[in-house]
């Protein structure tokens, strides 16, 4: 599958005062009408627990200048503190956080989550969601990569 080029994404979640937030590059549209999405979540993630007890994500699709931060939350670099303090961010309607700068985000309500091997797919409804100006972060080949 590295050969297969990915946007790279956090998705971010909390409970109980506490954010959780990990990268992805497995996610994609699954429905218009409603407005579905999903995700795929480590099983044995603290993320995709805390998603599941909450019942609600949000999804930042990281800009290409954001390398660092996708590190960060794939636990390649120093980990991100659960407040966040050290995360460019604001939080959504629902409270969780969005990555500051991202290109694309959008705010879910979890609908379904189904094992599927060593992840979970995550279902969820998009109730918000919007769009700013830049290029997206693209994983190809085990590297971060810029488009043009």
């Amino acid at each position: 599958m590295a050969a297969v080029p990915a946007g790279v994404a956090v998705v971010s979640t909390g409970t109980e005062g506490r954010y959780y937030a990990l990268a992805a590059t497995s996610f994609t549209s699954a429905s218009l009408e409603p407005p579905l999405l999903l995700v795929c979540l480590d099983s044995l993630s603290q993320t995709r627990q805390a998603v599941a007890d909450r019942g609600a994500f949000n999804l930042s699709v990281l800009e290409r200048g954001q390398e660092f931060l996708a590190e960060r939350f794939a636990g390649r670099a120093p980990l991100v503190d659960p407040g966040w303090r050290d995360v460019p961010h604001r939080l959504g309607g629902n409270g969780l956080p969005l990555v500051a700068g991202c290109i694309a985000w959008f705010e879910c309500e979890l609908r379904d989550l189904v094992g599927a091997g060593d992840h979970d797919v995550a279902l969820g409804e998009v109730v918000a969601a919007g769009r700013e100006e830049g290029e997206p972060l693209v994983l190809w080949d085990r590297a971060f990569w810029r488009l043009g």
